[in-house]
């Protein structure tokens, strides 16, 4: 078992959400937000993932409110805006912080000291692929759009 996968999370709706059901799958790990100039790489995200879900692929998005306070919103909130605007169906997490001495434990695998990918996250829409086996195989940009070549090679070549 990988530290990644006995995480346990909370969902958008309070519900646990423990990461070992995504054991076996490629995550795309992307701290979001609803008030961003990046925002509109929903619907880029909702297409990966409805493209690869199939083929054991997901999309964990998570909410921050660190930048700026572009995630002011309550979880009812998020999960409307989400909905209507974007129409995301993959899982999202309940608010947490990716820097500083509150940075959720997650965040502290993913970009902490001894990480793969270490340092502090620049801005809502990082994005960190996990593999099958919870190990973290790239740390992508804000800026690089989730449809871009790299993030797509990536996602194929961890697929396998």
């Amino acid at each position: 078992m990988s530290a990644f996968h006995d995480m346990k999370l909370k969902a958008l709706d309070g519900q646990e959400m423990p990461l070992l059901p995504f054991k076996g799958q490629v995550v795309l790990v992307v701290n979001v937000a609803s008030k961003c100039g990046l925002t509109p790489q929903y619907a880029a995200l909702e297409n990966l993932y409805q493209q690869y879900r199939d083929q054991g692929f997901s999309v964990l998005g998570l909410p921050c409110n660190q930048f700026a306070g572009q995630e002011p919103g309550t979880p009812q909130d998020i999960q409307a805006f989400c909905s209507l605007n974007y129409g995301v169906t993959f899982p999202l997490g309940d608010k947490l912080e990716v820097n500083g001495p509150h940075r959720h434990p997650l965040y502290r695998l993913l970009a902490g000291e001894g990480a793969e990918f270490p340092g502090d996250i620049t801005w809502n829409f990082e994005k960190f692929l996990v593999g099958k086996n919870g190990g973290v195989i790239a740390r992508f940009s804000p800026r690089t759009a989730p449809d871009d070549p790299v993030v797509i090679q990536a996602i194929e070549k961890a697929l396998g």
